[in-house]
């Protein structure tokens, strides 16, 4: 495939990496290009630096020496020594000094459409790297040894895999003017937007890729447009990586959450997308607080209560097949078959009848995307179960509407207590919608020691404190203001129109679920207060 002729010029980038502007405008250089990619890097090797960073586009994007030495250290595979020929795989780091301007609306708005496992990461970087290594005489060393690196800050991992198989091999070729151009036609590309299926032209094809919205239905199958499969943006999980040794009951696995994992595999192409294929599995996992590490060295067995095994076994070296490890007491002994090997013991019973149609899809050999369906809508379904009592206890916490009044401070959400939601368990529990037995009670006390409910409890308590805003600025809407107005202070006049002001702000700003009218109502309540304070005041709240 060759490249477009010619290369577009370079354009000025005042934006990415300025630690003063944070806003993505239509017009602003390189907006567009920035909505997929924060750069694009080349990492080479050099005799005597070791890797170096090459190349970094567009050159003024702004990288610390750490973060630069991060990428350059990732950019090359673990004893890569044997590995001849092309590598893709991933890597994910973090942003030294954390974030450094306020997010786009753009990408607020994106956030709020994505599933959690895909939206966009503030302090992280992804590094989707397309290392190549080729035996080379004119080169001190022997090899020509190069990696082409597409920095992002969303985990689309197949998006990206994809591109860099088109973008490296020409890059390879023609170096500088083909990167230029291509990262030009990627500052064409209009931004991601969950639940839509865009056409992403670059280097004279047409990727067509479908980003997933918190909408789509898990067990859905792959979109198919105009004949041609649509390339869904992030990792997708395959059954066939599942295989005989799958999670025992999920999501008993809650229980281990917060845990580490050890990734084991036989190629770098399968490891790095082990940790999006787990929490696109699992709705609980938030990407905060995972850590799931990759280690390819199978001493370290021992330390790890967790071994995910991917792909399929290579022989090399004369390496006997099956290998012997060292492990807990309860983990004896892990051969070189795919699948999840654990010491932890599960809360639920393993769901026999999901194993069996599992393995005889595989041995019939029946579409990935099949198996994968089927085993994401019985995780999708255990954690529904699972999930359900957690929700109906906390909708119990939250206040009667007929206790919001216009003209008081709405009244807070009540306080989550774990034996009263327990003691709610024996009429409203799991077993109502689920057939799997097991000690649902252990494994919700689990899950309330794990970092995982901290983040869902949060989240959903500033949920329900914003349904409360938005309760009580309609409570104020609906209300008559001139009679409330009468016999008050200008103090109280003005107080009232600062807090519907702040609403306004926040409602605005998408944080309240508010309807149109009820904003509007607000907007001219605001000027009704404001007309019935003196002239002075009037010019302070509202200057020319």
């Amino acid at each position: 495939m060759d490249a477009p002729s010619g290369a577009w010029p370079r354009r000025p980038r005042d934006r990415l990496g300025a630690p003063s502007s944070g806003v993505r405008a239509p017009a602003t250089p390189w907006a567009r290009f920035s909505a997929w990619l924060e750069c694009v890097c080349v990492v080479t090797f050099d005799l005597e630096l070791g890797q170096a960073l090459e190349l970094v586009y567009p050159s003024d994007f702004r990288l610390t020496d750490k973060e630069k030495s991060s990428i350059c250290y990732l950019s090359f595979p673990d004893s890569h020594s044997g590995c001849l020929g092309d590598t893709q795989f991933s890597f994910r780091i973090r942003q030294c000094g954390g974030r450094r301007s306020p997010r786009p609306t753009d990408d607020r708005h994106y956030d709020r459409e994505a599933p959690l496992s895909l939206q966009r990461e503030s302090a992280h970087y992804f590094g989707y790297v397309y290392f190549r290594q080729v035996k080379d005489s004119s080169v001190k060393r022997g090899y020509f040894q190069k990696s082409l690196v597409l920095v992002s800050r969303l985990p689309f991992t197949r998006l990206f895999q994809a591109l860099l198989s088109l973008i490296a091999p020409e890059y390879f070729d023609k170096l500088a003017p083909c990167l230029e151009a291509v990262c030009s036609e990627i500052d064409q590309w209009p931004a991601p937007v969950p639940g839509q299926t865009l056409n992403l032209p670059v280097m004279g094809v047409v990727l067509q890729v479908h980003v997933p919205s918190r909408m789509d239905k898990p067990e859905s199958s792959p979109l198919k447009q105009c004949g041609q499969e649509v390339l869904a943006a992030c990792a997708e999980p395959r059954a066939d990586a599942v295989g005989a040794h799958a999670p025992r009951g999920a999501p008993g696995g809650a229980g281990a959450l917060a845990r580490r994992v050890l990734r084991d595999g036989a190629g770098l192409d399968q490891l790095p997308a082990a940790p999006q294929v787990l929490l696109r599995l699992s709705p609980l996992l938030h990407r905060p607080r995972q850590r799931v590490q990759g280690v390819r060295y199978t001493h370290a067995g021992p330390h790890w209560p967790h071994i995910l095994r991917v792909g399929e076994p290579r022989m090399s070296g004369g390496l006997p097949k099956q290998v012997k490890l060292k492990k807990p007491s309860r983990l004896k002994t892990l051969d070189t078959k795919p699948g999840l090997y654990t010491a932890y013991t599960a809360h639920l019973c393993r769901d026999k009848a999901l194993l069996r149609r599992l393995l005889r899809g595989l041995q019939k050999k029946r579409p990935a995307g099949v198996l994968t369906a089927l085993l994401r809508r019985h995780l999708l379904e255990l954690t529904q179960s699972f999930i359900i009592p957690l929700e109906h206890y906390m909708a119990s916490l939250m206040p009667l509407r007929k206790s919001i009044t216009p003209w008081k401070t709405p009244p807070q959400v009540r306080p989550f207590h774990q034996e009263d939601f327990l003691c709610s368990l024996e009429q409203a529990g799991p077993q109502l919608t689920c057939i799997l037995k097991g000690d649902w009670l252990g494994l919700y006390r689990r899950f309330f020691k794990s970092p995982h409910f901290d983040g869902w409890y949060r989240q959903r308590r500033k949920e329900m404190a914003h349904q409360l805003e938005a309760l009580h600025l309609e409570a104020i809407c609906e209300a008559n203001i001139e009679t409330w107005m009468k016999g008050k202070s200008e103090v109280e006049v003005v107080d009232l129109v600062l807090k519907l002001r702040e609403k306004l702000v926040r409602a605005q700003g998408h944080q309240l679920p508010v309807a149109a009218e009820t904003l509007q109502q607000a907007r001219l309540y605001i000027e009704t207060a404001i007309g019935s304070l003196p002239t002075d005041l009037q010019a302070v709240l509202c200057p020319p």
